[in-house]
């Protein structure tokens, strides 16, 4: 059975400025990420249903590290613990397939993803669009991005997971919608 779910309105058609517009499309994003996850079973969240072995929890892990690694480690250059964190045990690298730990609860991820969510604003508020990573952290000095191409990219990585999340969602119980 399909189960319907009405999304919220996207950002007004009518908006010009780029800051707002990237803005409310990631926020737009960042709350779908939450509104497919919010009512899957505790066993859905951990259960892989498709061939490349991810599960919700892990894709949740992987956006918060997303945030992190290109916002505050990338971007701002802040030192960062772990901005592999969303990667299996032990040596962690870019290769390695998303992990969450047995241990991690669905409410405390969802808490550090909101918390890195917020952090993100934060920096972003702070910046011009057309300003450089800084040197340090993850950029290379002489490949620093623009925080507006940061933030696109950030918008084809949160649309790209939504819509394989969106399968797993309705394999699992057959609810669709942004």
């Amino acid at each position: 059975m399909i189960t319907p779910v009405e999304p919220p309105p996207e950002p007004a058609t009518t908006l010009t400025d780029p800051r707002a517009l990237l803005g409310g499309y990631l926020d737009f994003y960042r709350d779908a990420l939450l509104r497919k996850l919010d009512g899957f079973p505790e066993d859905g969240l951990r259960a892989a249903v498709l061939p490349s072995g991810w599960t919700p929890l892990e894709l949740l892990g992987h956006l918060t590290h997303v945030e992190i690694r290109w916002l505050r480690w990338g971007f701002a250059g802040e030192p960062v613990a772990e901005p592999w964190g969303d990667r299996g045990p032990g040596e962690r690298s870019p290769e390695e397939p998303w992990h969450v730990p047995e241990e991690t609860a669905f409410a405390d991820l969802r808490a550090a993803f909101l918390a890195a969510c917020e952090r993100s604003r934060e920096i972003v508020a702070a910046a011009g669009l057309d300003d450089l990573g800084a040197p340090g952290g993850r950029f290379d000095p002489a490949e620093r991005p623009t925080l507006i191409w940061i933030l696109f990219h950030l918008l084809q990585e949160y649309a790209r997971h939504l819509g394989h999340l969106d399968v797993v969602r309705e394999l699992a119980d057959g609810r669709v919608g942004e």
